[in-house]
């Protein structure tokens, strides 16, 4: 007889056949019904302890969005009601969603950092009033900042480089001002812009082909350049169609809305000032530098072998002098100072022909090394981070380039020409400088990218379709991946890295002929309300998540974001959700998707577009 049951302390028993059979049927009813009754208790204690923090209805946390058609989202990813109850768990206290008001339309054109009320407090100085200056979180405005009567989606790129809505940027203070300049003119309900600047009245392209005929701006080895007092940005604007990127800024100042007017153009642009602290950009960043009319000290930021282009007041005074109401002596005096001051930052004369002078900075200091053990002032600066420059205190001092081998070699490495370089290995990344940055991270990242803006692509189709869009803002850039996937797309990228970030890569988005900016998003941008029409955030809130509110991040994002404009933020769904109640309480309309590799993923999307509403019209 075979052995029907064998415990490993005993040995065999013989025991009959029938009440074997009997013994095994009880165990295995007894067994099936206790197994059964804890299995459903279980069930019964589970929903009735969740019950409560598991209310979220899915028309709280999805919503159909009128521009992202559901025959471009795979049905095995997307439906019109995605619900995420049985895979995570969100405690809720309060289902009712905070609704925010709109603000008074005095705040129409707020700009929270570089208010003129605030900015009168504070010492006048070397322009310190006129920095970052930002409120205290009891000052913190509560409200949708709105946009003025009448407000109109700006014209499509490349319609927009010369014309604009009157009522988006009610000013007409420049078309008296600068009339002369050809700045902007007021024709009927628009604004047109003829290209025209201080020291260009005849256009500004007219200006480039001039500087064109002293250095090369056609070969690719120019392509980030930076404009001061930058007037409405018609340089920085003509500059596009040569494949050339300008960052452009000015202070908010007498001036009124000249920034605004560059944004509303579609052409980058950052309310900005140099007074006491570094300008928010790493070291080493452009290739060109332009200031017409100014004195600026541009040693820093820009790349070695690069160019500052100088016109205006002292420039061709033997011509000017009289028209400028300055004696002969002064305006000498002036470019002497310039000339010396140039030569002790060892840079060198290139050119000077009619109304423009041009400084190159040299490759390394490897020379100026040596020059400077006669001419000690200003010092070299001691052992520093030069790419340190967030509220960063500017120092009377020569920011040292990276060392060399040889006279040949350029400081901090070589640059591939554009558009080689937007995916070369940047020199920061080859030579190790940036922490737990390899030249295979690099890689990966750059193809992580590719594939994640294909599926933005696919679930906004409006992506993908020149002229939807046109300034866009990258919250967290890390490599620039996102907006090196859409440099064939008639728009531009602002990259921002955060300085809270892990590591400091705003040089490498530079290298690579992208443009950006520091920031920390537990204050408010350098910017106006209505920037950007697309707004990129990559792990944003995840981010800040303990640093500052996700309220007052999220009506940031609102005071920035033009009327219908779009948002795509990527995050872990349980901070999606909590996002999704604040964007339905700023009355966007939102809907959260899957990750691109499947719904099993734990981290979402949420592609939102801000309503279009302005402020009431005046009563009499």
């Amino acid at each position: 007889m075979a052995t029907p049951y064998y415990i490993p302390t005993s040995k065999p028993t013989q025991i009959s056949s029938l009440p074997l059979k009997i013994t095994n049927l009880y165990s295995f009813v007894a067994i099936t019904f206790l197994c059964s009754a804890f299995y459903f208790t279980g069930v019964w204690q589970n929903s009735s302890s969740n019950r409560n923090n598991r209310i979220i209805t899915t028309s709280n946390v999805h919503t159909t969005l009128s521009c992202f058609p559901s025959k471009n989202i795979s049905s095995s990813r997307t439906t019109k009601k995605l619900d995420f109850t049985t895979h995570h768990s969100v405690n809720v206290r309060d289902n009712a969603v905070k609704i925010y008001p709109a603000c008074d339309i005095k705040y129409s054109e707020y700009t929270p950092c570089e208010d003129p009320e605030r900015s009168l407090k504070f010492n006048r100085n070397r322009l310190i009033y006129r920095e970052r200056h930002c409120p205290e979180k009891y000052e913190l405005l509560k409200c949708r900042v709105p946009a003025p009567y009448g407000y109109k989606n700006p014209f499509k790129w490349p319609v927009s480089r010369d014309i604009a809505w009157y009522a988006n940027v009610p000013h007409k203070e420049l078309t008296v001002e600068k009339a002369v300049q050809n700045w902007i003119r007021y024709e009927g309900d628009k604004f047109r812009f003829p290209g025209g600047g201080t020291m260009f009245p005849n256009g500004a392209n007219k200006y480039i082909d001039d500087i064109g005929k002293l250095i090369n701006l056609k070969d690719g080895s120019i392509r980030t350049a930076i404009d001061t007092g930058c007037g409405v940005a018609s340089w920085g604007a003509y500059l596009l169609s040569r494949n050339i990127i300008a960052m452009s800024f000015a202070p908010r100042d007498s001036h009124e809305a000249q920034v605004q007017f560059a944004l509303e153009r579609g052409v980058p642009a950052l309310i900005g000032v140099i007074a006491s602290k570094r300008l928010p950009y790493p070291s080493r960043a452009f290739d060109m530098a332009h200031c017409s009319r100014c004195l600026i000290p541009w040693g820093e930021v820009l790349r070695p072998g690069g160019f500052w282009i100088l016109s205006g007041p002292p420039i061709r005074w033997r011509r000017y002098w009289k028209g400028w109401a300055r004696t002969r002596e002064d305006l000498n005096a002036e470019q002497n100072k310039i000339e010396q001051v140039a030569k002790r930052l060892c840079w060198k004369k290139f050119v000077e022909k009619d109304d423009i002078a041009i400084w190159q900075k040299p490759y390394n200091h490897m020379k100026c090394t040596e020059f400077r053990k006669s001419a000690k002032n200003p010092p070299m600066c001691p052992a520093q981070d030069p790419d340190k420059a967030w509220y960063t205190k500017i120092e009377t001092c020569l920011t040292r380039l990276p060392e060399v081998a040889s006279e040949e070699e350029v400081a901090g490495g070589h640059l591939e020409k554009w558009p080689k370089r937007l995916h070369a290995i940047p020199p920061r990344i080859s030579r190790g400088t940036v922490n737990e940055v390899t030249e295979e991270v690099f890689q990966k990242d750059s193809q992580l990218w590719k594939r994640r803006v294909s599926y933005y692509k696919l679930v906004n189709n409006q992506l993908g379709q020149p002229g939807r869009y046109r300034n866009i803002l990258d919250m967290n850039a890390f490599l620039g991946g996102f907006a090196a996937n859409l440099v064939d797309d008639p728009v531009w990228v602002m990259n921002i890295v955060p300085v809270e970030a892990k590591v400091n890569t705003l040089g490498v988005v530079y290298e690579r002929g992208l443009i950006g900016t520091y920031q920390s998003w537990c204050e408010a941008m350098s910017t106006y309300p209505r920037t950007y029409d697309l707004i990129h955030a990559d792990s944003v809130f995840t981010l800040y998540e303990n640093r500052c509110e996700m309220e007052d991040i999220m009506l940031e994002l609102d005071r920035i974001l033009r009327p219908e404009g779009s948002v795509i933020i990527r995050d872990d769904v349980d901070i999606l959700i909590r996002v999704k109640r604040i964007a339905d309480g700023l009355n966007w309309d939102s809907q959260i998707v899957d990750h691109e590799d499947g719904p099993l993923e734990k981290e979402k999307l949420l592609f939102a577009v801000k309503s279009y509403w302005t402020a009431p019209a005046k009563t009499s």
